[in-house]
């Protein structure tokens, strides 16, 4: 008889490389008969909540009754039913349209909150009696009834998942519905302790994928559209690599991904490394791995960092297999420079150099693209000043550089014409920038950036933005 509770089931089946034998010890996978077992006791939870409703009735799918079956799910003892109701639950959830799900994350807010007179009676309690038992009474007191109700959901086949995909809906609503956020904390914070780096694997993706993964590629590519199966093949041929971080409870689905060109010297325009019909490279000759799109695939995981893993890990493969490759470096966009050009043109803030700058660029503003020498050396000095001098609360304003920055890579090159895509030209005027991986400085260059602000740069990009 397999010693093993409803719980223990899920997190095996969820973990790659664990199965129990028959006396609970670990052994080699067998995760179809782990799904046997865990589909029978789901058609048995849900027969026992048949029989139960057959007395109580309820099984409306409205948000109201959602929110009841949440309350019973928190109050549930029983495996079998536990887990088929957090199914349900999370299902009904799925096939609310967005004005009832609107309804329910109303209810979770009022009905499942942190409830204040036991929280002030637990800190008195401690604050007479100092001692752990009262400390865990007050920590516990602390906790709202939804982190309970989310754990809980988090045991049904698919509830990682779903989840995450609720909590994207829920930033959506946050930024009109800042009221929300109590919920949003208690998400994030689950989040977190289940993305947390132990758990993710990386995994390289090529055209032997599965049709699934490689879908989710397509769709989640957020910096440079790909544009169907011939253009995803391009990209992942030799001389191209990709790689994803994945979560174990969602092997077919992942969390974020790298791609990366390999060439001979440094990269300075991205239109020639999407090109489908390039002259494929000999990869032993490569010198240089330029990361040029990382991609976040799920807004329910925004604010929960991989990305500085995800490069420095890839970083080190790339070091292993391929030991040519010398530099390791981005071509980035710079997705605020427009917007803050424009703003200081309006409200003409500039002094001194910086003001004769602007005044060349205004010509950027038009349609044709076409600049002479003067309006590009200023949209070069412009980009080198909103990078490296230009901040909020010490760190640089642009979200792209505040990311690699904080890596500890540093500002190389700023690259004119580098992206004459639609997108490239309303992001930045097709500016795009090199940031450097130099292993031997990636450290100190993240401590003096958090600890005296300061941009790594090279020293021509320096020069730039003191002219």
């Amino acid at each position: 008889m397999m010693l093993c509770t409803i719980e223990c089931i899920i997190e095996l089946m969820s973990d790659p490389h664990s199965t129990l034998d028959e006396t609970g010890t670990h052994k080699v996978p067998n995760t179809g008969t782990l799904a046997r077992i865990l589909g029978s006791v789901m058609v048995a939870g849900r027969a026992i909540l048949n029989r139960r409703r057959g007395e109580d009735g309820d099984s409306s799918g409205q948000p109201d009754a959602i929110a009841r079956r949440c309350g019973d799910l928190i109050r549930h003892r029983g495996e079998a039913s536990g887990l088929a109701l957090a199914s349900e639950i999370l299902d009904d959830y799925e096939n609310l349209e967005e004005e009832g799900r609107s309804q329910f994350f109303d209810l979770l807010l009022k009905d499942f909150a942190t409830d204040p007179e036991k929280v002030i009676q637990a800190s008195k309690r401690y604050r007479d009696q100092p001692e752990f038992e009262q400390l865990l009474a007050l920590q516990k007191s602390i906790a709202s009834p939804r982190q309970k109700l989310f754990r809980r959901l988090n045991q049904a086949p698919g509830g990682t998942g779903a989840l995450v995909r609720m909590r994207g809906d829920l930033i959506v609503r946050l930024r009109d519905r800042p009221d929300l956020g109590p919920i949003d904390a208690d998400l994030k914070h689950l989040l977190i302790a289940w993305f947390n780096r132990g758990f993710l694997t990386l995994e390289r993706v090529d055209w032997d994928s599965s049709a699934r993964v490689l879908e989710k590629i397509i769709q989640y590519e957020a910096v440079h559209e790909i544009n169907g199966w011939d253009d995803l093949r391009g990209r992942l041929r030799e001389d191209r690599r990709l790689f994803a971080f994945f979560h174990p409870a969602m092997p077919d689905d992942p969390v974020i991904f790298i791609e990366i060109a390999l060439s001979k010297g440094s990269s300075s325009a991205i239109q020639p490394l999407l090109d489908s019909d390039r002259d494929l490279l000999d990869t032993g000759t490569a010198d240089t791995a330029t990361f040029y799109s990382i991609s976040n695939c799920h807004r329910g995981l925004q604010g929960i960092s991989f990305g500085n893993f995800l490069i420095k890990q890839v970083t080190e493969n790339l070091r292993f297999d391929l030991e040519n490759i010398q530099r390791f470096e981005t071509l980035s966009p710079v997705p605020g420079f427009r917007q803050w050009l424009q703003q200081i043109m309006n409200e003409g803030a500039a002094e001194g150099g910086l003001a004769d700058a602007v005044n060349s660029a205004r010509a950027l503003l038009s349609d044709d693209g076409v600049y002479d020498e003067h309006v590009e050396h200023a949209c070069e000095k412009l980009c080198a000043h909103y990078l490296i001098n230009e901040k909020r609360n010490g760190l640089p304003l642009d979200p792209v550089a505040r990311f690699h920055l904080s890596n500890g890579a540093y500002l190389d090159r700023i690259n004119l014409n580098a992206d004459i895509s639609v997108a490239g030209k309303s992001r930045s005027f097709g500016v795009m920038v090199n940031y450097v991986y130099d292993l031997t400085d990636i450290e100190t260059n993240h401590e003096a950036y958090f600890a005296e602000s300061q941009v790594a740069t090279s020293s021509s990009v320096r020069k730039l933005a003191a002219n």
